[in-house]
């Protein structure tokens, strides 16, 4: 029995059966290493501008703190619930152990559409959110970020409930704040920088010349847009690019720059250009060099993996391919090169990393310092991963999960269990 369910939940543990299998592990120790240490489960009133209350429910799961404190975006959308929440954070505890970071995964979030809010209601019930979560977390025990439905905003309110409740700024308790109230430099553009960089990489390897390379992109946020402007600036041609509301397709390629300028105006791509607009359905399958799915979980199953079209697949997103259609991709990874999606995004973690180092320390870096670093680290993981692969003849994300398994795995062989 289990308090924890939906699709993503079962998903994450198929995943981890596939790893637990191929390393061995008894089943007597799968448990401890998969389920959540903590999950919290919180009421968050707040007052409506028409004068209403309303409740909304929040989330917070801790998947371990075997090896620092736990590290996780927080959530704002209507389709959150626990079961999603603890796939992400367990997702996240591989991540950090792949990229040799010391922490375990967490993942937050609140079941609201933050559309529906006014400025004045997103800030209660960030602030809300935060207060109920403070005998939770701590710089030391759990620290946030922001994922769908949040940014730097969101974040510098959570710093600030925080800090006023321990009577001191405390900047390194949350990760992904403006520059001005403690972030990092290359903070924001950390995750969409990281995917395109690791798929660069894979298109120099295969022989695929930049110039005549083509793009597409699933999911115009700030993963998607900033990794179409990356691979834009290689001299890689963006054809197609989607968001909730449209899809946007042209053979000769897109200006990104005028995409992501008119979606920081109007918060969509809709009403963009109607003659540029095609069928959403369709555009994982279109053919490209790559594609980057960047929205949300499960949009690449078994039928849509047998119809791709990709050379290299970079999953911006997390979780965005079920199991079933690992399966198809392991069949085709000769046509195929899935960079999984624990390192594929890891970027954002990474200088989420950076950014709560330098807090503690209070001694910033440059810009360029915390992007060479960042490219460091993901260029390491890939080759561990690279060479685990070829190593044992299995499929990409069964190398790289199976390395964050490894990890979290010896940790909590070597510290015991205690009492």
């Amino acid at each position: 029995m289990t308090v924890y369910s939906g699709p993503v939940f079962e998903m994450a543990v198929k995943q981890f059966g596939v790893i637990a299998d191929y390393l061995a592990i008894p089943k007597d120790d799968r448990d401890r290493l998969l389920m959540p240490k903590r999950a919290i489960v919180i009421s968050c009133p707040v007052h409506r501008d028409d004068g209403s209350t309303a409740v909304f429910e929040g989330y917070r799961v801790q998947h371990h703190l075997t090896l620092g404190p736990t590290k996780g975006g927080t959530r704002f959308a209507a389709s959150v619930d626990l079961g999603e929440v603890a796939a992400l954070a367990i997702w996240m505890s591989w991540k950090c152990a792949l990229v040799g970071l010391p922490y375990g995964g967490a993942k937050g979030g609140i079941g609201v559409d933050p559309l529906s809010l006014s400025a004045r209601e997103l800030e209660n019930l960030s602030r809300r959110y935060m207060q109920e979560m403070i005998p939770f977390v701590g710089s030391h025990v759990d620290v946030m970020a922001p994922d769908m439905g949040t940014n730097e905003q969101v974040m510098a309110w959570f710093m600030d409930t925080y800090s006023m409740y321990q009577g001191r700024t405390v900047t390194e308790i949350v990760t992904g704040k403006p520059v001005s109230a403690g972030g990092t430099l290359g903070r924001r553009e950390a995750t969409g920088r990281g995917v395109a960089h690791l798929a660069k990489r894979v298109m120099l390897e295969r022989a695929i010349t930049l110039n005549n390379a083509t793009a597409v992109v699933q999911g115009f946020g700030n993963v998607g847009s900033i990794a179409a402007a990356e691979l834009q600036a290689m001299g890689v041609t963006v054809i197609a690019v989607s968001d909730h509301t449209c899809a946007l397709h042209r053979a000769t390629g897109l200006d990104v720059t005028s995409l992501i300028r008119y979606v920081t105006e109007h918060g969509s791509l809709q009403g963009y250009s109607k003659e540029l607009m095609c069928d959403p359905s369709t555009i994982l399958t279109l053919p490209c060099d790559v594609l980057v799915p960047a929205a949300t979980e499960r949009v690449i199953d078994a039928t849509i993996a047998e119809k791709l079209q990709c050379k290299v697949l970079a999953e911006g997103a997390n979780g965005p391919t079920t199991p079933d259609a690992d399966l198809v991709l392991e069949r085709r990874q000769d046509e195929i090169f899935l960079i999984p999606d624990i390192l594929c995004n890891a970027g954002g973690v990474v200088v989420s990393y950076f950014e709560w180092v330098q807090d503690l320390q209070q001694l910033f870096w440059e810009e360029e310092e915390v992007m060479q670093r960042e490219y460091q680290i993901l260029d390491r993981a890939f080759d561990q991963m690279a060479v685990r692969a070829k190593r044992d003849k299995i499929f990409n994300r069964t190398a790289a999960m199976a390395i964050g398994v490894e990890r979290v795995r010896a940790a909590k062989t070597t510290r015991g269990l205690f009492p």
